[in-house]
């Protein structure tokens, strides 16, 4: 039995599994000159780091940009380094991946990180299913979220989806429509990265013959969800223009096509998502606050792969069984599970689905599929340099003799990222400069090219041919 101290740091069923106990608990980092900063640790991780997307934003020049994450785990609170440049230290032993102890220090650059309660604990319920609609879960993450998921489905409250891309919001946004009130109205998906950002609002409201060259009497998309669902999908990345009429829509429940003064009244429930930070947004004057305010009136937290391994081995007997004939796990490979257990899936559920298609066709390659150039996870000899900080290399530093003045892991990630860098360019200057076609084209989705070009500095207009940008001026 663990002690009363250590279950003040840990995530403990209760009522035969019915309840979880979760520790009002609060992450606090010390900089050299006294300066703190602090945010509460609940059941969604806190990513700790120089980033404004941080959870928890550190202002230390020894703290990397994504330094290190907190947990909050059935064993106690987990630090894991995400391969930080000066590394994360317990008792000044450099760490990849431990338990903090209660009340113990941590040391992150030249700062102290501490997790310490704050005051009583909370008992969330679980659900009692392992399952929401088509999305499935045992373990206690996805439980927790499916009883709220459960609570609100037959409310009438916008809910905003968050979580990075592949975590599956989307299965999860067709699951509360199918079991809402609204089952059997419209269910209507808008891929706001999909859309060009000058026919964003005309995809939205519809338009009115006259209101541009080509525009004809058409409804937007509100007005195809009436009595249903709209779900919007990756709202962050709706233009600023646009976020105004959008709040408008949302709070007066009205919508007015483009070229038209008649307001047309909607009867919709609103599912929004995304795999940007918001709040950053909002602080960076990206995302109107107002906005952010409406849509987040039940914020919902889709945990990553990574953080619920333990469903792994029930999603593939799921993709599996759906295939044409069913197969089963006994199918593949004998050492698939575990090699699928120790991998970090980048692209989350999304990948796993992929990766078990290409492995039912081609079981010989399960090493290949899943070897450490794809991202499996072994430990690292040397803390490896990060991608986007990879990323500010100059490209001269390239040279061999330069490389050699890198460790290893430094020289692999910055080979890797001048090669992603150059790649991504190219493939856009071929689609001329078309995010869609270009990410279909690369075999990933919209998201991650766009976090691709986020990460190098590379604009999207900067993938437009000479002679296409002279036609278009």
């Amino acid at each position: 039995m663990p002690s009363e101290r250590d279950a003040s740091f840990t995530l403990t069923s209760l009522d035969e599994g019915r309840s979880l106990r979760l520790p009002n608990l609060r992450a606090t980092v010390t900089l050299p000159d006294r300066q703190t900063f602090t945010a509460p640790l609940g059941l969604a991780p806190l990513v700790l780091g120089k980033s404004p997307e941080c959870d928890l934003v550190v202002t230390d020049p020894k703290v990397s940009r994504v330094h290190c994450e907190i947990r909050l785990t059935e064993q106690g609170v987990l630090l894991k380094d995400i391969q930080s440049r000066n590394g994360t230290f317990i008792r000044d032993v450099r760490i990849v991946e431990a338990l903090l102890p209660p009340g113990v220090p941590a040391t992150v650059g030249d700062s102290m990180l501490v997790v310490q309660p704050s005051g009583g604990a909370a008992v969330l319920p679980l659900s009692t299913r392992g399952s929401f609609g088509d999305a499935v879960g045992e373990g206690l993450a996805m439980r927790a979220l499916f009883a709220r998921l459960e609570r609100v489905a037959k409310s009438e409250e916008t809910i905003l989806l968050l979580g990075e891309s592949g975590t599956g919001k989307e299965v999860l946004a067709r699951s509360l429509h199918q079991e809402s009130r609204r089952a059997h109205g419209p269910y209507v998906i808008v891929d706001c990265g999909a859309i060009p950002s000058s026919t964003i609002e005309a995809e939205l409201f519809g338009t009115v013959a006259g209101a541009a060259t080509g525009a004809v009497n058409r409804a937007g998309f509100f007005e195809a969800a009436h009595q249903g669902t709209i779900f919007i999908d990756e709202i962050g990345e709706v233009p600023l223009e646009a976020q105004q009429k959008l709040l408008r829509v949302l709070e007066a429940r009205t919508v007015r096509r483009l070229g038209s003064t008649q307001e047309r009244a909607i009867d919709v429930r609103i599912v929004a998502a995304t795999h940007r930070n918001l709040k950053a947004m909002v602080a960076a004057g990206k995302f109107r606050q107002d906005l952010y305010f409406r849509l987040s009136v039940l914020e919902l937290q889709v945990p990553p792969l990574r953080e619920r391994r333990e469903d792994i081995p029930l999603l593939v007997e799921r993709f599996l069984s759906s295939r044409n004939p069913p197969l089963r796990a006994s199918d593949l490979p004998p050492e698939t599970l575990p090699m699928l257990m120790g991998y970090e899936w980048p692209g989350n559920v999304r990948e796993l689905r992929n990766v078990i298609a290409r492995l039912v066709l081609f079981p010989e390659l399960l090493h290949e599929i899943l070897g450490p150039a794809e991202g499996y996870a072994s430990e690292p000899t040397a803390a490896p340099l990060r991608a986007d900080e990879a990323a500010k290399v100059d490209p001269e530093d390239l040279k061999l003799g330069k490389l050699l003045e890198l460790s290893l892991p430094e020289a692999r990630e910055a080979v890797l990222a001048e090669l992603e860098r150059k790649y991504a360019t190219a493939k856009l200057r071929k689609y001329d400069g078309n995010i869609s076609r270009a990410a279909e084209a690369m075999g990933v989705s919209r998201q991650l090219l766009h976090r691709l070009l986020d990460r190098h500095g590379i604009r999207a207009k900067d993938g437009i041919s000479e002679s296409t940008a002279a036609r278009r001026t």
